[in-house]
């Protein structure tokens, strides 16, 4: 099981209300938290109960979904000062852990915590490798998943399992822009170079470049290689 470390690292907040009474009574002001959520899985049922529990932990917040990882982005893109996201890995346009990596590197300060039917211990620590706050199993009651949420927004990170192997080449790859990694997904694919531009809108010789830096960066020679390291992020089977 994870460990829980607490870091006095200050986290940013979505917009307080705020309750003020005025001097001449005495003048306080009470701040009123609302957190904000995004739940990112493809399972209808397990969006609901996820909403269902944050809504009664957290009276008020707001909660957006997503199905897919194109809405999640989207859903972030437009609110980006999020309080924490519920990710689930395996959901369409996620490719393993791929994604969990792109979030991460376009809202580096938005907690994710992954919700995952998965329990591999290298799948954990991969994931916590690629900047997961947490890592929850799916078949965790929802007052725990509650209690650890409110245990992220409060500071708290999940280390991974001390027994886990390094995954050195995830550690290499969490290093990527978010354009490298877009470059990177689109490799995984199988798109060439012209296809890959045409896709994010720039030149050949720009996807060629990222191409180049992707390959120093992950430490691998070729591009074959690269394609064959980034497909084993992809996830076990449940």
């Amino acid at each position: 099981m994870p460990l829980r470390i607490r870091f006095a690292v200050p986290m940013h907040r979505s917009p307080a209300r705020a309750l003020t009474i005025r001097r001449g009574e005495r003048q306080a002001r009470v701040m009123v938290e609302v957190p904000s959520f995004l739940i990112a899985d493809d399972h209808p049922m397990v969006r609901d109960a996820l909403a269902s529990s944050l809504g009664q932990t957290f009276p008020g917040a707001r909660i957006s979904l997503a199905a897919t990882l194109a809405q999640a982005r989207a859903v972030l893109e437009a609110e980006p000062e999020t309080d924490a996201v519920l990710l689930d890995l395996d959901m369409p346009g996620m490719d393993g852990l791929t994604g969990l990596a792109l979030l991460r590197s376009e809202h580096p300060t938005v907690p994710i915590i992954v919700v995952s039917a998965v329990r591999e211990a290298a799948t954990i620590r991969r994931a916590f490798e690629f900047g997961a706050s947490a890592y929850i199993d799916k078949s965790a009651a929802l007052e725990e998943i509650a209690a650890i949420v409110r245990a992220v927004l409060d500071g708290e990170v999940f280390a991974p399992p001390e027994s886990a192997p390094v995954d050195s080449f995830a550690q290499r790859a969490a290093q990527l822009t978010p354009q490298q990694w877009r470059v990177l997904a689109l490799m995984v694919h199988g798109d060439q170079n012209k296809q890959i531009a045409y896709k994010l809108g720039v030149g050949e010789a720009t996807v060629k470049a990222h191409v180049t830096v992707i390959l120093r960066k992950l430490g691998v020679r070729s591009r074959t290689q690269a394609v064959i390291e980034a497909r084993n992020l992809a996830l076990p089977p449940a």
